[in-house]
């Protein structure tokens, strides 16, 4: 039996997709075209992710449409807000499996090259001042990614660690109150900073940071790890390995989506 296709979308996945995607009544008094089905433009979305192909380069005979049907319902569903929605849904389905792990985060920063510009986008430290972006993540102490943002090759790691802590979403799936918040998060040399060391205290959550000066040793590479290989299964997606979205907000959507799909797969993995 062939092994199915990454952007190939099971039966499970759609039950979680379907529900969250906005309706559109087709009019009664000049309908025009029939809308492409949604399930095969969302297979088209994963071709893209998956690949890294021009939407224009998108092949005909696979059935999802063109690439800028699938543009479209990408920009359509990303001003609708459906990617944080999937991406919060599935984390607490993994919460209720008891795969999620609170009592401790990581955070770290990965630049990537914005060969168009854009909002978002500034002169990369890293790569010889080229123009980049630098995605920012947060995962639970088992790498599964919480939250992730986008700013400008230039932001430093510790600008970020607030806003992630604040971005990861109020997580159900158990009885009582939503889980939001880690008990400890780990920080490498980049988030050394007191300032925000205790603003980090201010949301309830221990700072364990690395000192910059001091020597290497510190043992947190043994729990930070798991950021890394997450980052790993992220930049997997080629989509995700160079910006070519002048649109934040576009690239911003592979970004979630990325984290959403790596949330399905863990809990494939469960079962």
């Amino acid at each position: 039996m062939a092994r199915p296709k990454p952007w190939e979308v099971d039966d499970d996945l759609w039950a979680v997709v379907e529900p969250l995607l906005p309706r559109v009544e087709r009019r009664t008094r000049h309908p025009g075209r029939k809308r492409h089905p949604d399930r095969l433009v969302f297979q088209g979305i994963l071709f893209v992710l998956h690949t890294g192909i021009s939407w224009e380069h998108l092949p005909q005979e696979l059935g999802f449409g063109s690439g800028m049907t699938c543009w479209r319902r990408l920009a359509e569903w990303t001003e609708a807000g459906v990617w944080p929605r999937l991406h919060e849904v599935l984390l607490a389905k993994l919460r209720g499996a008891n795969a999620l792990d609170f009592s401790r985060a990581a955070v770290d920063g990965s630049h990537i090259r914005a060969l168009k510009g854009g909002y978002k986008t500034g002169r990369s430290p890293v790569d010889r001042g080229r123009t980049g972006s630098k995605h920012h993540l947060i995962t639970d102490a088992t790498g599964i990614p919480l939250a992730a943002t986008l700013t400008g090759g230039n932001r430093n790691d510790v600008t970020q660690l607030i806003p992630l802590l604040q971005a990861v979403p109020p997580v159900r799936g158990k009885r009582g109150r939503p889980r939001r918040r880690p008990d400890v998060v780990l920080g490498d040399r980049g988030y050394d900073h007191d300032k925000y060391r205790r603003l980090v205290w201010g949301l309830g959550v221990k700072p364990l940071i690395a000192r910059r000066g001091t020597e290497h040793g510190s043992g947190l590479g043994t729990q930070r790890w798991v950021v890394e290989r997450a980052f790993a299964h992220l930049h997997w997606f080629r989509r995700l390995r160079i910006r070519w979205e002048i649109r934040d907000d576009i690239h911003e959507a592979f970004l979630t989506l990325g984290c959403a799909l790596i949330c399905w797969r863990r809990l494939k993995s469960l079962r």
